[in-house]
């Protein structure tokens, strides 16, 4: 039997991650990594808001695959807030949980320490598959204690995803 899996992206921690590392994620191949190695039927990339001069971006993450959700916000708060989606991504998770929408796991692409009792109650409810990191400073210290079966950096993807300039 064929998983059904879930991908969730934190967007701007994807990005910040492998360009503190000197190299940016090619997101076509990304998806088609996440489709064969983890059976990712949709996959959720969070943004922190919507702007035009980055149209091409959106474009380019829609065009390889990507479901595309952003964070709302209040338009007067707008240049103060930056991205953070971490709430948004936690309620589309256990809104999927809720609403026993049929999924066999989730793949979650941060190193934000904020998912850790997610991460902790999804693998005690056998949904949760793997977190991986956008790189090793971006991996936080809470994620230590889970086996090493539950996390991957995308470093170590690289031959598989890296954008060729």
């Amino acid at each position: 039997m064929k998983e059904n899996n879930l991908a969730f992206i934190d967007g701007q921690n994807l990005y910040l991650g492998t360009r503190q590392d000197n190299w940016s994620v090619d997101l076509a191949k990304l998806r088609i990594y996440l489709k064969e190695k983890y059976h990712i039927v949709e996959a959720y990339y969070f943004l922190g808001y919507l702007q035009e001069e980055n149209d091409d971006l959106y474009k380019e993450i829609q065009k390889a695959g990507f479901i595309v959700l952003f964070k709302e916000h209040n338009q007067y708060a707008l240049t103060k807030k930056k991205g953070n989606v971490d709430t948004d991504i936690v309620f589309e998770i256990m809104k999927n949980l809720v609403d026993n929408n049929e999924f066999d796991k989730v793949v979650l692409v941060s190193g934000d320490g904020d998912y850790k009792k997610l991460v902790e109650y999804l693998i005690t409810k056998n949904k949760f598959n793997k977190i991986l990191f956008p790189n090793k400073k971006f991996a936080s210290s809470l994620y230590k204690k889970l086996g090493s079966e539950f996390y991957d950096y995308l470093e170590n993807l690289k031959a598989h995803i890296k954008k060729i300039k």
